[in-house]
């Protein structure tokens, strides 16, 4: 069982070489798939980029661009634990999810919780290298978290929760840096559009488990918008892009980042919607992993001004 390889897992990855007992945790924290840690830790990057537009990028930056990438990688691992704990019952009736190390008996419950500890401790040693107020941002989103996974049992859009939770960096970016010790509007309107995003890719994402989540029970925007599901997802995407550019505008940031963000829209996501086939769940998984170069050419776009900001005097200019 430990060398079971999900569709959406990379075809080679340095887990690969991992010993056969080792694999199962691995695989428990979804490091074979990196597109989790990358999706979350963008809107993290993207509230430190926005908050430092007028003033440029700092030294300290770079400290907390690696603690955002150690807790992206970290706490998307206890999370991904965690869900798997609480769903190990539902995962062994669908089949995409049936060989998780949990339902197949590569791991055991207990050994799956020192591992959820084990991770939490590295993203406190994360969280240790923020100021105090972003400390409290992030510590505020911990029950919202633990949470999540009760919410396709409960609600039609537990989208909508992952959205809240998943979006939650841009926040912690944003009070990384925040001064006076305040949350600005930017900030505020970047989280917002994180969370559009973020309902608009999973949506996509749960695409391909509709028949299975309709047998066992589990609730999702997929299921909920039927065949309607471009229609909603443009919406959402559409208002992501609109929130987006509202936060550019507040933070004072040139007209270049909101054509930039509009570009990105008309050039990568429309295309990338037209791609999936709801009835081919390979389109919808390639769709899925498609939004991560969506947030990197977004993070891009907010860090145009501060980054200009900051190599203008090494540049001489």
């Amino acid at each position: 069982m430990t060398d079971f390889k999900p569709a959406d897992a990379l075809k080679a990855h340095w887990t690969d070489r991992l010993p056969g007992a080792w694999k199962p945790f691995a695989q428990l924290s979804r490091l074979d798939r990196p597109i989790g840690w990358q999706l979350l830790l963008l809107p993290c990057l993207m509230g430190l980029a926005v908050a430092r537009t007028g003033y440029g990028f700092f030294w300290d930056d770079a400290r907390f661009a690696l603690a955002f990438v150690l807790g992206a990688i970290a706490m998307r691992g206890a999370g991904c634990t965690y869900n798997d704990i609480l769903d190990r019952d539902i995962d062994a009736k669908v089949e995409r999810t049936r060989l998780r190390p949990l339902p197949s008996g590569a791991l055991s419950t207990r050994a799956a919780w020192a591992w959820l500890l084990a991770q939490c401790l590295v993203g406190l040693a994360a969280l240790l290298m923020f100021p105090p107020l972003a400390q409290i941002v992030a510590l505020a989103a911990l029950p919202l978290v633990a949470l999540y996974p009760l919410m396709k049992r409960i609600t039609w859009w537990p989208q909508a929760w992952l959205g809240i939770v998943f979006s939650w960096g841009a926040l912690v970016g944003g009070a990384a840096v925040a001064f006076p010790a305040s949350l600005p509007g930017e900030t505020i309107a970047l989280y917002l559009g994180c969370i559009l995003w973020t309902i608009a890719y999973d949506t996509i994402y749960a695409l391909q488990d509709r028949e299975d989540d309709a047998l066992v029970g589990v609730r999702s925007t997929a299921r909920l918008f039927a065949e309607h599901w471009r229609a909603w997802t443009s919406a959402f995407y559409v208002g992501a892009i609109f929130l987006w550019a509202a936060a550019a505008a507040i933070s004072g940031a040139p007209i270049v980042t909101i054509i930039a963000l509009s570009l990105i829209g008309a050039g990568l996501i429309w295309p990338m919607l037209q791609r999936v086939d709801a009835a081919r769940p390979e389109t919808a998984l390639a769709g899925f992993k498609a939004n991560a170069m969506i947030g990197a050419a977004v993070l891009c776009a907010f860090a145009l001004e501060p980054a200009w900001r900051t190599l203008r005097p090494l540049l001489g200019v």
